[in-house]
């Protein structure tokens, strides 16, 4: 982590009776402890989630932060999953896929994948997480493939190949149809390229009011959450920075950005994960496997 961005080690590795991890009678803080990206991240994705809203919560990073809204500013949310599984409670015990045991147990309800996206269609998503390989500007999505250069061993010319990635599943009716979507991903310069090389799930398109012509009723993207910053969408269809997280400088966010990114005039710090925050994510991730 860079700067002051404080990071979680393994249990056992810190000791309790260290000054800035104790309060007043010598016993450990959670708002003390350290913390990851991925939990910065977590709580960032949990805070795009309102009370009472029905959400498309994914795998990874969302799903934890679906468990910290539940357990913290939005008890009455309700969280969906591409398979058919609707909770209205998280999972009792972390789950590594969506088909996992513990998903199905209790759940609210189980229908089949035509039935949850049947609540797309209708309107009745507000929110959904995704994923991508490329986020540009207007916030579009590639997960379909990618270009790269590659050494040819007998000859040593440079030849340009196609890698074929896992393509859309559910993200393209999500991105589509939901009234809003986040995107959560590793910040890297050739990640966020200007403009996406295949749009495998449709933001703004090449910009403001691309959606309403293309016939898309509603939705669109609403924040970019990444390992150095959480961006915005404007009037105009384009992404902005509305936040750094602690310790990354705007210019490592700009510098590593693939299209001249434009900064709110209020841009502003990440807030930290709180003690709440941070104790239902590691109740849940109680090893940190989606978290470090």
């Amino acid at each position: 982590m860079q700067g002051r961005v404080k990071t979680r080690e393994k249990p056992g590795k810190r000791s309790a009776s260290h000054p800035s991890n104790t309060g007043s009678g010598g016993a450990p803080t959670l708002s003390s402890l350290p913390y990851t990206m991925g939990e910065l991240m977590v709580a960032a994705a949990a805070r795009e989630i309102r009370d009472r809203e029905v959400v498309f919560v994914g795998m990874r990073l969302p799903l934890i932060a679906f468990v910290v809204a539940k357990k913290t500013h939005a008890p009455e949310a309700i969280g969906l999953f591409e398979n058919g599984v609707i909770r209205a409670t998280p999972s009792a015990e972390l789950i590594y896929t969506m088909a996992d045991p513990p998903n199905i147990f209790q759940a609210t309800q189980c229908l089949n994948m035509l039935g949850v996206m049947s609540l797309l269609q209708s309107g009745r998503v507000d929110l959904g997480f995704l994923g991508a390989a490329e986020v540009d500007r207007f916030g579009n999505l590639n997960s379909t493939e990618v270009s790269t250069e590659y050494r040819v061993p007998s000859t040593e010319k440079i030849e340009r190949r196609v890698i074929r990635l896992p393509g859309s599943g559910g993200a393209c009716d999500i991105a589509s149809l939901a009234n809003r979507f986040v995107v959560v991903l590793e910040h890297a310069k050739h990640r966020l390229p200007e403009r996406v090389a295949y749009v495998t799930s449709p933001g703004n398109g090449d910009g403001a009011g691309w959606r309403t012509k293309v016939g898309l009723p509603r939705g669109g993207p609403s924040a970019v959450i990444t390992t150095k910053c959480v961006l915005r969408f404007g009037e105009d269809g384009g992404a902005y920075l509305d936040s750094v997280h602690p310790g990354v400088a705007v210019e490592d966010v700009v510098g590593n950005t693939g299209w001249t990114l434009k900064v709110a005039a209020s841009m502003k710090q990440t807030q930290e994960p709180n003690e709440a925050e941070l104790k239902a994510i590691r109740e849940y991730d109680k090893e940190g496997f989606w978290t470090t």
